[in-house]
């Protein structure tokens, strides 16, 4: 029986990366100010106390080469976890993992695999302005070869990690900054939450919120009020990963309630919620529903400084709340029958 107790996002990053170190010494970190400073928002803490410098390496401030390092080490039998201190930072790696992590298993006929993991802090909702705050998943999302993950439970962040560094592919794994001080029921043992399972947070029958990363949380409290308030049950599902999607699940979804909103905090001109809906659309589901999709997502601004217009720049309770409202009570849609109204 696993025993659970209740810690923190960024305590469930730390427990999964330290357990994977002891049971697999091929397991290693790399990133800027990884072992003294502790990592990016101090989630690495400890890790050189007990591993040495020599399995926390402190990296030159050089994302393309120490990414490049990393692909390297992970085709010659190594398993590097790389921390990219803010995910807007990826983009100076980006040849190393998208023509190279992603390809080299493919491009040399599996001869080599490329078991890395790249960590980044993603979004916004922390004041870091428009270069530390966006939401870059989608273009990772797009590339074949690369796995992503957003877990946005402590629970998850543990367990995707984990099966993000037994993993023989590239792995990135989003975690949503605003979430490190979260609390959650995490096991003390070892466990893997599999790549590519999305999960149904709450059971409802009027809307299904499609969902993932820090949006979870706020949909959750969003469906509560809903239901106290509207009458209105929603049935909330997170993704956890992006790719491999869980189509299933997604479908599923839409046919539960007839009523589809997909939630992110990403942009919304090609953002993923823009995928979801595609899948949805080119299924026979999509015939059934009762109203058209609706996606409540970030505007296609670049995120401010300023806290005001920080939050106004990404979905909020009003927004979300009143975008399911209208979905309820329009009366017909596509099946021309009625809809259940608010009350």
């Amino acid at each position: 029986m696993h025993k659970s107790r209740r810690i923190t996002y960024q305590e469930a990053v730390n427990e999964a990366l330290a357990q994977e170190m002891r049971r697999d010494s091929r397991v290693f970190i790399m990133g800027e100010d990884v072992g003294v400073y502790g990592g990016s928002y101090g989630v690495l803490t400890g890790l050189v106390d007990e591993f040495g410098p020599q399995r926390v390496i402190d990296t030159p401030i050089s994302e393309a080469g120490f990414t490049g390092a990393a692909v390297g080490a992970a085709m010659t039998g190594t398993r590097p976890v790389v921390e990219i201190m803010y995910s807007d930072f990826l983009t100076v790696a980006m040849d190393q993992i998208v023509n190279n992590a992603a390809k080299m298993r493919y491009m040399f006929n599996g001869a080599f695999s490329v078991p890395m993991v790249i960590r980044s802090p993603v979004g916004s909702g922390t004041g870091a302005a428009a270069q530390h705050s966006q939401c870059t998943e989608a273009w990772f999302a797009h590339v074949p070869g690369l796995k992503v993950a957003v877990p946005a439970t402590p629970y998850d962040a543990k367990g995707l990690l984990t099966a993000a560094i037994r993993d023989d592919n590239p792995v990135l794994v989003f975690e949503p900054k605003t979430l490190y001080r979260e609390t959650g029921e995490v096991p003390e043992e070892p466990y893997t939450v599999e790549l590519g399972k999305a999960r149904v947070c709450r059971d409802g029958d009027d809307v299904t919120v499609i969902t993932y990363g820090r949006m979870v949380p706020l949909a959750l409290e969003a469906a509560a009020q809903l239901e106290s308030h509207d009458g209105i049950t929603c049935h909330v599902v997170d993704l956890r990963t992006l790719t491999p999607l869980d189509e299933e699940a997604v479908i599923r979804g839409a046919e539960r309630t007839g009523r589809v909103l997909i939630l992110h905090e990403a942009v919304k001109t090609g953002g993923f919620g823009a995928e979801v809906a595609a899948r949805i659309a080119e299924h026979p589901v999509s015939l059934t529903l009762k109203t058209p999709l609706v996606r409540v997502c970030g505007k296609d601004v670049p995120i401010p400084f300023s806290q005001t217009l920080e939050e106004a720049a990404v979905p909020g309770m009003e927004e979300l709340l009143q975008s399911v409202r209208r979905m309820v009570r329009q009366e017909t849609g596509n099946s021309g029958r009625s809809c259940r109204k608010a009350v």
